[in-house]
This record gives structure tokens, C-alpha cells and sequence, in this order.
């Protein structure tokens, strides 16, 4: 048996692809799919130079800076993977993985983070952050982003199974596709992010990349406006400029930072603040694992991995003034939170029992897949005993 992995495009080692890293511990023979591979060395400890089979994308010059430019080719060029010799395709897919070609004797399973937000929901969001709500390049923009919803949509007929990483995900893949999907919460290192023994220290503490919809500037405007309370940030990013200008002496930015210098800070922070709409959220995840609360706007995929009162409050505004009155109300609790109660709700999404959810999803299918082709086919071999 032959399996195939399909992936968008590998640029950093980041949240889907430390998906992939699990699931091609589940098939480490499977050969690895991409628009392009342009992985920095430091990052190839899974994916070695000349694994992954790219696409036309790869070749053009200066590719690695201007990929995201190359939308409107990217359902052109993921039709053109060969996925013809393969009888399982697992495509790993935020944007147009999930549009290889296969037949009908083979079994194609998404593992979907999002239909493409730009071009369903978020395109009024998309077109107003990049400037284009008006002009020549917005009308050539809307276009292209219609055309790219069209064949969204029509290559999202032709998956076999869609596995959402939440129910939060599962809703807009209806909405969007008119598709089914199960529901398995990605892998987070809650082997790595732990309690520590570090003391809790008096300031807050917020990590991400700097772009527009994680919502960091809201995060220091509200801080701004608290200048009795502490406020600890680290990332980079696009916007990191614009958010150094809305700084407070309150307010420390440390820009990029090693893993430990981050891991300190999740474990000595009195509360964790995420003030985006994700589609999952791994890092308020990473925090309740190192038993620190987290203060999260209530819609998205923290709704699911946050307990109200329990291991975090909802703010339900992205606003500053809304980010001030859930910190008000964190100290103003009698009771504190409980560090292991925070912690043991985030050992719900650890990589042994993604890898476990994961794998009993696609033995049920596969097996369900032989039976419909009336023939016996083997199941792939697998490295561990909880995939079997």
C-alpha cells in the first residue's frame, strides 16, 4: 500500500506542521506533497532537503518571499501532483491541498484547519486589512477571490472525509462545503509546556505573531489605558512596529524570543491574554498547560479549549475597554485558579491522544473503504501501538 501526504507549503516548522510531523509517524513511508518546500536549515529535523515533491510553484525565482502573491496559480498547480500510485491520500490543508486529483478506487481524507478564510467568511476582512476595498486591484482581487471560491468549493466535492481540528471548524466546513466532519483537536507539546517552579510574578503576559486578526495592538491599548498593571509581550511580526508606537511604559515588548525565554514567561504570567478569533488556538492551550489562566475573546476555538471559571474567563468584544473589564474581573475573584485544574484540561490535546483519535479515524474508513471496493487491501504499517 502506497500513502501520500499533502501539504500546503512548508516555509517554517509552525502548528500544521508539527500535525504533519505526527501523522508521518503514523505512515513513515509515505511520500510528502507540496506547493513548495523552502524550509530554513534549522527546521529540517523531520523534512529532509529533496523529501518533498513540489510543484511548478517551486521553480520561480524568490519564491520563498513572494508565495502568498501566487494564489491565483495555487489550484493550477496542486491539480498537476501525480497522486495516481497511492491508495491513501491525506491532505493537511488550510487553503488548496485538499484539491489534488485522485480516483476512485483511492481514499482522499482532509485533515481541514479552515476553508479558505480570505475567500468565504473573511474576504470583507482580508480586502479591508490589505488596502483593497476600493480601485482597479480591489475589482481584480474580488475576481480572482471568487474564482478561488468557486473551485474551493467544487474541490471540496471530490475529499472523501473531512476531519476538522474543531467544532468551531466543522461549522464553517458545512457552511462553506455542505460537508460532514468529524472532530480531531490538533497535537499541543503539553510534554514540554509544564508548571514549572518558577514563582507567579505580578504582569500579564501575551505571545503571538504580530498581524492583524491575532489582535495584539487591542491587547496593548488596553494596557495602555491600565498603567497600574503590567503587561509582557513576545513576537513579531508585520504590525510590530505600529504596536511598539502604542506602548506604555507598562508595556514590554521582547520581540522574538528562544523557547525558554517563552516558557518562563507562560509559567510565571498571572494570566495568559488571547484577544483573537482562531480557528483552534494552540498558545492559550500552551499556557493552561504551564497552569496559567487564560483570558481569551469568547468565540472560535477558544470556546473549546477554555472552561469559563475554571481554567480561564471570555471576553466577548475585540475591544480594549472589553480586555480592561476581563481583567477586572480576574482580580476580583476571591477564588484563584487552580494550576493543576488549568493544566489538566489542557492534557485533552496532547499529541499522544491526537495521534490516537487520528489514527482510529482513518483505520475506520480505510476499513470501510475496502469493503466498499469489495476487495481485501492491506492497512498501512504504522510506527506505534496506539495507531494500530
Amino acid at each position: 500500500m502506497k500513502v501520500a501526504l499533502v501539504h500546503e507549503w512548508f516555509n517554517t516548522w509552525a502548528g500544521s506542521e508539527k500535525v504533519l510531523e505526527v501523522i508521518l509517524s503514523l505512515f513513515p513511508e509515505a511520500d510528502i506533497f507540496s506547493l513548495i518546500e523552502v524550509l530554513p536549515d534549522k527546521d529540517r529535523t523531520v523534512i529532509t532537503k529533496g523529501r518533498v515533491k513540489t510543484t511548478f510553484l517551486q521553480r520561480i525565482p524568490y519564491i520563498r518571499h513572494i508565495y502568498r502573491d501566487m494564489l491565483p496559480l495555487m489550484p493550477i498547480a496542486i491539480e498537476q501532483l501525480d497522486m495516481s500510485g497511492y491508495d491513501l491520500i491525506i491532505s493537511n490543508s488550510h487553503a488548496v491541498a485538499k484539491g489534488v486529483i485522485t480516483g476512485p478506487d483511492q481514499l482522499h481524507i482532509c485533515y481541514c484547519y479552515s476553508p479558505m478564510r480570505y475567500a468565504w467568511d473573511l474576504q470583507a476582512q482580508y480586502l479591508r486589512e490589505s488596502r483593497l476595498e476600493r480601485g482597479i486591484r480591489s475589482a481584480l482581487a474580488r475576481y480572482f477571490l471568487h474564482k478561488i471560491r468557486v473551485w474551493d468549493q467544487q474541490s471540496a466535492q471530490h475529499v472523501d472525509h473531512f476531519i476538522s481540528c474543531s467544532h468551531y471548524i466543522a461549522r464553517r466546513v458545512w457552511k462553506a462545503y455542505r460537508r460532514e466532519s468529524e472532530v480531531v483537536y490538533p497535537n499541543v507539546e503539553t510534554d514540554i509546556f509544564t508548571i514549572g517552579d518558577e514563582a507567579r510574578e505580578d504582569f500579564y503576559f501575551a505571545s503571538s505573531r504580530m498581524v492583524p486578526y491575532k489582535k495584539m495592538h487591542l491587547i496593548v491599548q488596553a494596557f495602555a489605558k491600565m498603567p497600574h498593571r503590567r503587561l509582557v509581550m513576545i513576537g513579531t511580526g508585520p504590525q510590530f512596529n505600529r504596536i511598539r508606537k502604542l506602548a506604555t511604559p507598562n508595556v514590554t515588548l521582547l520581540g522574538y524570543q528562544e523557547f525558554p525565554v517563552l516558557l518562563s514567561h507562560l509559567r510565571r504570567a498571572r494570566a495568559f491574554i488571547f484577544a483573537a478569533e482562531e480557528d483552534f488556538g494552540i498558545a492559550p492551550i500552551e499556557a493552561q498547560a504551564c497552569g496559567t489562566p487564560v483570558l481569551a475573546f469568547g468565540r472560535g476555538g477558544a470556546t473549546e479549549t477554555i472552561i469559563d471559571g475554571e481554567t480561564g474567563m471570555y471576553f466577548y468584544e475585540q475591544t480594549p475597554e472589553a480586555i480592561m473589564a476581563a481583567v477586572d474581573a480576574f482580580e476580583a475573584r476571591e477564588t484563584p485558579f487552580d494550576p493543576d485544574v488549568v493544566r489538566r484540561n489542557a492534557l485533552r490535546f496532547s499529541t499522544q491522544n491526537f495521534k490516537a483519535d487520528f489514527a482510529r479515524l482513518i483505520w475506520s474508513h480505510w476499513d470501510a473503504h475496502v469493503a466498499r471496493l469489495g476487495k481485501g487491501r492491506p492497512r498501512p504499517l504504522v510506527v506505534s501501538e496506539e495507531a494500530a
